[in-house]
């Protein structure tokens, strides 16, 4: 069977899920240390990811995102990774509970600034699939600054190999 976008929508909850297990032990200290990454800590690039899920998801379910969610200060730590597992959770529910011909087709949406967009449903499930696994592998080396060194492979590759024993 071809790998399919429900297929990758599982990986990207899997791989969140690893992510969060990771990040579950560290101290709250180390979860909201300032670094020099994109966003200025791992608890800000979670929410990163768990924010860009939260406006894709009801973009695509017709719901207009008016702005950027969690902007104030943050959740605390376990509330941050549930919302993260919880979020990525969401597309699968959404392409298991649609006719798969809805997700080849458009819809529109404003983005955060008023602009209008029209994307189809498969290219934004891809995009937040691979959104999440560029932000995962920024998430990897502020691990390593905050001194953790068991890290897990979250690569499609690793999620494709344990499917198949």
């Amino acid at each position: 069977m071809a790998y399919s976008i429900l297929q990758h929508l599982e990986f990207n909850a899997w791989a969140n899920g690893a992510i969060a297990d990771t990040l579950k032990p560290l101290s709250e200290e180390q979860f909201y240390r300032e670094n020099k990454g994109s966003f200025p800590s791992i608890a800000k690039t979670v929410l990163h990811i768990w924010g860009a899920q939260y406006i894709w998801y009801r973009r695509m379910r017709g719901e207009s995102v008016k702005k950027a969610p969690m902007v104030a200060a943050p959740p605390p730590q376990n509330e941050i990774l549930a919302g993260l597992i919880d979020s990525s959770k969401h597309f699968i529910e959404f392409v298991n509970s649609v006719n798969p011909a809805l997700l080849s087709g458009k819809y529109r949406y404003t983005n955060l600034r008023g602009e209008p967009f029209e994307d189809t449903y498969e290219e934004t499930l891809f995009h937040v699939v691979n959104h999440g696994t560029y932000h995962r592998g920024q998430i990897v080396n502020m691990l390593r600054d905050v001194g953790v060194t068991t890290i897990p492979g979250t690569d499609l590759i690793h999620y494709l190999r344990a499917r198949h024993k």
